[in-house]
């Protein structure tokens, strides 16, 4: 496999990827939680490979590779401009980009130490799913006259992502702060005055994926990110890649990213704690400074809750999380999650992730 080329995807046994297929099969709303599928079958490992939802596809990770896979629309979906309705589905075939990864947390020692490898890691994940979504967002618009492949603009993307930032850190640091010193005078302490603050950010999170879940627009999205979960369980339960077998387990999964915002916002309250209440001018740059230690936190404790799934305690502590992904996921289709055995299958053919050493692993178990 070339380091970047664009191919078809073909399982293992050459099979090419149909599209999709009226009324396939959908699993029941969470079924078979924490890894196991829904005859009880519990995941065996928990593999150093996450991924992410993109449009009409899904990107997946491992430790040295990462992969995309893209179901494009059919030449008469998107024929004198026309674009797909949010709701409807590409009839093409699959296409694959895959490139090599050669991790941050690996390339500096010093990244790979506590709390430092999970922001590295998280912020290498953040721009390879910028990236993977230009790839996805792309591969839907139609050639040119010429027959080239048209793109969407750097500048375009790069506005975008810093624009994304800009409101993430606004909306669920700022914002809940500056609420709270609005009722400074009237809250009597400064632990009063945190849980408030982390009340109030969680309440704004909530309502936000409220609201994104409501969003025609992003159920496809949120079905690739369930066929995205079920590969990967699939995967980790040592079962043959197959568009059956992983729709028998279910579309949350304990790494999940929604599940990560959640502990972040936990975290949030015994890290900022400590301050207690100093002036505007101190308090509100410590919430922007501390998001790398947050980070940094919720990323330690997601590793150990998906490494000790099988746990009561860790269950437990998971539960809410897992939840939440009721609101970031659907059940998939059976193409759907051949889109996803794709881009797991492009990543596989190069590397072993479960093979991989300890020094390789550090920082790598991303979310999924």
């Amino acid at each position: 496999m070339s380091e970047r080329g664009l191919q078809r995807a073909l399982d293992t046994k050459g099979r090419r990827a149909g599209p999709p297929t009226p009324g396939a099969e959908r699993d029941a709303a969470g079924t078979a939680a924490f890894g196991r599928d829904q005859n009880g079958k519990p995941a065996q490992r928990d593999a150093p490979v996450g991924g992410q939802a993109v449009l009409e596809g899904v990107m997946m990770r491992g430790v040295s590779t990462w992969a995309v896979a893209v179901r494009k629309p059919t030449p008469e979906q998107i024929a004198d401009g026309r674009q797909l309705e949010p709701t409807e589905a590409a009839l093409g075939e699959i296409e694959v980009v895959s490139e090599p990864l050669v991790s941050w947390v690996r390339r500096h020692r010093i990244l790979r130490l506590p709390l430092i490898r999970g922001v590295a890691a998280l912020g290498e994940s953040l721009k390879i799913g910028f990236k993977a979504l230009g790839i996805s967002a792309n591969a839907q618009i139609e050639d040119d006259a010429d027959g080239q492949k048209q793109e969407i603009g750097g500048g375009t993307w790069i506005s975008t992502i810093v624009v994304s930032v800009v409101l993430a850190i606004g909306l669920f640091f700022l914002v809940p702060v500056g609420i709270t010193s609005l009722l400074k005078g009237a809250l009597p302490g400064s632990v009063v005055f945190v849980l408030v603050e982390k009340a109030i950010r969680i309440s704004i999170f909530l309502v936000y994926l409220w609201l994104i879940s409501r969003m025609k627009d992003l159920q496809r999205v949120f079905e690739y990110h369930g066929a995205e979960h079920k590969t990967i369980a699939c995967y980790e339960a040592g079962l043959p890649l197959t568009p059956e077998n992983a729709q028998r387990f279910s579309r949350f999964h304990p790494r999940c990213g929604t599940s990560f915002l959640l502990i972040v916002m936990v975290v949030a309250v015994f890290v900022f704690a400590p301050l207690g209440t100093p002036a505007w001018y101190i308090l509100f740059p410590s919430r922007v400074i501390g998001i790398p230690i947050v980070a940094g936190i919720a990323f330690e404790l997601i590793k150990l809750f998906g490494k000790h799934r099988d746990k009561r305690w860790a269950q437990i502590l998971m539960w809410p999380g897992m939840q939440l992904q009721r609101l970031t996921t659907r059940p998939p289709d059976l193409s759907q999650l051949a889109v996803a055995i794709a881009a797991l299958e492009a990543v596989l053919a190069v590397e072993n992730p479960l093979a991989a050493s300890e020094e390789d692993r550090v920082g790598m178990e991303v979310v999924a």
